[in-house]
């Protein structure tokens, strides 16, 4: 595919224009960063470069905890590895999305299932933490291979998604839809297999050895800040008279023109409901403390007559001042966090 070199330059200047003016609302060194959406592994190593200066002069290069870089299998080899993390890279986010040639057919994506071993493989050896993404529920695709194949190579953090079909997509147009059945019973397939190798579910679709959990996604998850910054990024941040307020900034058209995104101001409802939204996710949960000190409000109080509901059917449970779903909640989770909104 040919790159636009007009647009690159554009990204890369405007990137650093906002990163210069977020960085006076927000001056405070990052815990974690994370290069995604986009795979910018398709950048050259000066263009990346030119985005690490802009950390560089505003919050410091690298993040405290953990910098993570999303990657394509074949933009990297050994020696562009040690490259980045020369860079300041720890982490690697892998989009391998199968193993086997059918399935990488079917979704479009132009590595083989041998490219994407190799690159996963020469990760690993390299000595990052790294993420492997893979898609499960098709109907042609041999998950139990794929999670095997996977788990071999000792990689210790797998995300594993079902492919989602989005309106006007390829996809759409050509009526493809999920098979629902074979999604259930590769979410239980994938348990049991990524468990027998050490990897345990923390959160609905990532699996990890301990300790080797993404830092950065946790922030997501437990209702922390988190900035955005480039086209249609989304953050969490701050606000006087708030919990917080949401931002998301515009596509890249509008973005590129400097133009203020969505923001929405988060009262303690809402942080409530963001919170059970993406902590019901993990197996963590969602920390009752948490909310109460920050919204004045008692988690299990307020929705008593609905956890009691939930715990009979042992839909949930709480455990060390968290209110978390069960194995068998989890099978539920879509309609147990639907209960709580329609509450």
């Amino acid at each position: 595919m040919k790159r636009n070199e007009d647009l690159v330059q554009a990204y890369l200047k405007r990137l650093e224009q906002e990163a210069k003016a977020l960085q006076q609302e927000f001056p405070t060194q990052l815990d974690t960063i994370y290069f995604g959406g986009g795979t910018p592994s398709h950048l050259t190593d000066s263009e990346l470069n030119q985005i690490i200066a802009s950390f560089e002069s505003t919050w410091g290069w690298p993040a405290k905890l953990e910098t993570t870089l999303e990657a394509d299998p074949l933009t990297f080899d050994k020696t562009r590895l040690q490259t980045f993390k020369e860079m300041g890279f720890s982490r690697l986010s892998l989009g391998l999305q199968s193993t086997q040639d059918e399935v990488l057919r079917f979704l479009g994506r132009r590595h083989s299932g041998r490219e994407a071993l190799e690159a996963l493989e020469l990760a690993v050896e390299a000595g990052f933490e790294v993420s492997a993404d893979l898609i499960t529920g098709l109907g042609m695709q041999d998950t139990a291979k794929d999670l095997h194949t996977l788990a071999q190579t000792g990689v210790a953090h797998i995300s594993v998604y079902s492919l989602t079909i989005e309106p006007y997509t390829p996809f759409a147009l050509r009526n493809i839809s999920p098979d629902e059945d074979k999604e259930a019973s590769d979410y239980e397939l994938t348990h049991d297999i990524l468990q027998s190798y050490g990897l345990e579910r923390y959160e609905v679709s990532s699996h990890a050895k301990p300790g080797h959990e993404s830092k950065h996604n946790q922030v997501y998850w437990q209702g922390k800040y988190f900035l955005n910054l480039g086209p249609s990024a989304a953050g969490f941040v701050p606000k006087a008279g708030f919990l917080g307020e949401r931002r998301n900034n515009p596509a890249i058209k509008a973005w590129l023109a400097a133009e203020q995104g969505e923001r929405l101001d988060i009262n303690a409802e809402d942080y409530i409901l963001d919170n059970l939204l993406t902590g019901l996710r993990t197996r963590a949960g969602v920390s009752i403390r948490q909310i109460e000190d920050r919204t004045g409000i008692n988690l299990v109080e307020k929705y008593i007559g609905l956890i009691s509901d939930l715990e009979q059917y042992q839909l949930v449970k709480i455990e060390n001042n968290y209110l978390k779903l069960t194995d068998k909640g989890w099978l539920q989770l879509n309609g147990i966090v639907k209960r709580f909104f329609q509450h």
